[in-house]
């Protein structure tokens, strides 16, 4: 798998995570499940929002937006610089976040310098092994990567001690560091954690809960607290195959639902990649960072992604299009190209393959991880996700518009896959058929053509 998907897979992810986690955050164990027993792929899904601070569906929380924070701020300053980034954390609690965590807000609000508030902290006699700097510390985590273990595991512990002085929760996001550097590389996790390196006085509580046989129940303390966060995301790691598994498994635990998800979502991100994370999720997270402008959404967060990982390229604005005018293909499911599906009907529900340049006025709106060449390691997980949402969608009364760019290879693998699968045929026949109402399909693509000879009847 290409480095860059595991990257957006690790950010996209713990912001999944998070507002997946949002509406479920205190509550009881298994409320989750309960409420969706299955998946939940039609024109409502999993991403329900609500909650005790009323959520919008996909709005990530706290976690996610002291998370932005402190990419934005090893971006734009090149590397760490901690007392930008306590100033940046402190214009964000000033502006009066929905959350912020009690321990969190007591150090920001101190009035004490960056570099003495949260020992200050400690010193009082507060408590200060919350998992508050271990659900912020993704985007380092990507940044200092290709630093190694030593430089990623020290930055972890520098960015813990801007708001958490018990270097329990600074060893934890060490630990966590160095797990999703090796993740990134495509290693394993349990390979990755690295005990050795832990601060002596807390090596056998982390030794403890990082063991492969520990599980939730073994918890000493609530899932507020580092120790069974981190342990709760690599015991989901290791009993699930799926992205979508491994945050079930950790949401239905109950508890501090929100930062257990936004950190297991960062490690199985990275396992899955960005194809991993079902489009469903990843498409409809968003929110909005107190104190700072602008809204962000999928693909912002997939550029942020990169520019963390040392890309320079700009956020990618497509080119206008033909605007070619939808076409209904087969029953329900319509084709155009990127203008001609940004000016539709706003009842429809878009399906968009290719970087739209941000979200259209569709209530609906779903946005598969797919590229025009042969790069698509991932492509029959895409192509399932992409058909399964199709098929939910479709059953909900709700007219599908698929699209890409010019509306033709990858609008043309998606409308075929379609018909391959609703009407038993071949691919041959699907193209045959596609192409009779849809003359702009283009079938150059040889992976294309692979996958849809993959497909069963």
């Amino acid at each position: 798998m290409d480095r860059q998907h595991r990257v957006m897979g690790a950010l996209v992810g713990s912001a999944v995570g998070d507002a997946l986690g949002a509406p479920f955050e205190f509550g009881p164990p298994h409320a989750f499940s309960t409420r969706f027993p299955s998946p939940a792929r039609g024109v409502r899904t999993e991403m329900c929002g609500g909650g005790s601070l009323g959520w919008e569906p996909g709005e990530f929380t706290d976690d996610t937006q002291m998370a932005l924070l402190l990419a934005q701020s090893l971006v734009e300053r090149g590397g760490l610089d901690e007392a930008d980034v306590f100033a940046r954390f402190q214009r964000w609690a000033q502006a009066g976040p929905p959350d912020i965590g009690v321990q969190t807000s007591a150090v920001l609000g101190s009035g004490l310098p960056w570099d003495t508030a949260a020992a200050e902290h400690v010193r009082a006699g507060h408590r200060a092994a919350g998992n508050g700097s271990l659900m912020r510390t993704t985007p380092a985590a990507v940044f200092f990567a290709r630093d190694g273990r030593a430089a990623t595991m020290d930055a972890a512990r520098r960015i813990s001690a801007l708001t958490h002085g018990d270097p329990a929760a600074g060893e934890g996001c060490a630990l966590f560091h160095e797990v999703l550097r090796v993740l990134l590389d495509g290693g394993d996790a349990d390979d990755a954690i690295a005990l050795a390196e832990v601060a002596e006085p807390y090596r056998a509580k982390w030794a403890q809960v990082c063991a492969p046989g520990w599980t939730p129940a073994d918890a000493t303390e609530s899932n507020g607290a580092v120790w069974p966060t981190l342990g709760s995301a690599l015991w989901a790691l290791r009993n699930s195959t799926t992205f979508e598994e491994a945050l079930r498994l950790v949401i239905d635990l109950g508890g501090d639902t929100d930062t257990v998800a936004c950190v297991t979502g960062a490690l199985a991100g990275a396992r899955a990649g960005m194809t991993g994370i079902p489009i469903r999720w990843s498409s409809a997270v968003h929110g909005r960072v107190p104190g700072f402008p602008g809204t962000w959404e999928l693909r912002d967060l997939q550029w942020l992604a990169l520019r963390l990982d040392g890309s320079t390229a700009a956020l990618h604005e497509p080119p206008p299009t033909r605007g070619l005018t939808p076409v209904e293909v087969t029953d329900g499911v319509w084709a155009a190209d990127l203008d001609g599906a940004r000016r539709s009907d706003r009842d429809f529900a878009v399906v968009s393959l290719c970087r739209t340049g941000g979200r259209f006025g569709h209530d609906v709106q779903r946005f598969a991880y797919l590229t025009d060449d042969d790069s698509n390691t991932e492509l029959d997980t895409v192509l399932d996700d992409v058909l399964d949402d199709i098929a939910a969608l479709r059953a909900d009364g709700k007219p599908v518009l698929v699209h890409c760019h010019a509306g033709a290879s990858r609008t043309g693998l998606v409308l075929r896959a379609w018909v391959v699968r609703e009407r038993g045929v071949s691919a041959r026949e699907a193209t045959e058929q596609v192409t009779a109402v849809w003359p702009h399909l283009s079938d150059w693509n040889a992976s294309f053509t692979a996958a849809l000879n993959r497909l069963p009847r």
